[in-house]
């Protein structure tokens, strides 16, 4: 399985091969521990998201515009959900009261 680190998830990156999707929460320790051992890429098009997901994570997050596909026993997303203010220009740490949401998507066995 091939993992996708991404700032977020559109139904663009779908393939009509199955409409069921899980939506599961994980904490910062399971994406860094994932990152370091699981085979990954990013799907991060922004720098300054790539920096500020670097500076949580602890691992280097490079950018990287590509498409997504999310196909069934293939792929799996790391989806980091920014929330908060907007960001400013050439941020590369959170700002006060803004916090990433981490979520695993993937379509379930």
């Amino acid at each position: 399985m091939k993992f996708l680190v991404c700032n977020a998830f559109s139904i663009n990156m779908l393939v009509r091969e199955g409409q069921d999707l899980a939506f599961v929460p994980v904490n910062v320790a399971a994406v860094r521990n994932l990152l370091r051992h699981e085979v990954w890429e990013s799907a991060v098009g922004h720098a300054d998201t790539a920096a500020v997901f670097s500076d949580v994570i602890g691992v280097e997050i490079p950018v990287a515009r590509v498409s997504v596909a999310l196909r069934r026993h293939e792929t799996s997303l790391i989806v980091g959900q920014y929330r908060g203010p907007r960001l400013p220009e050439g941020a590369t740490t959170l700002p006060e009261g803004a916090v990433i949401e981490w979520w695993q998507v993937y379509h379930p066995a």
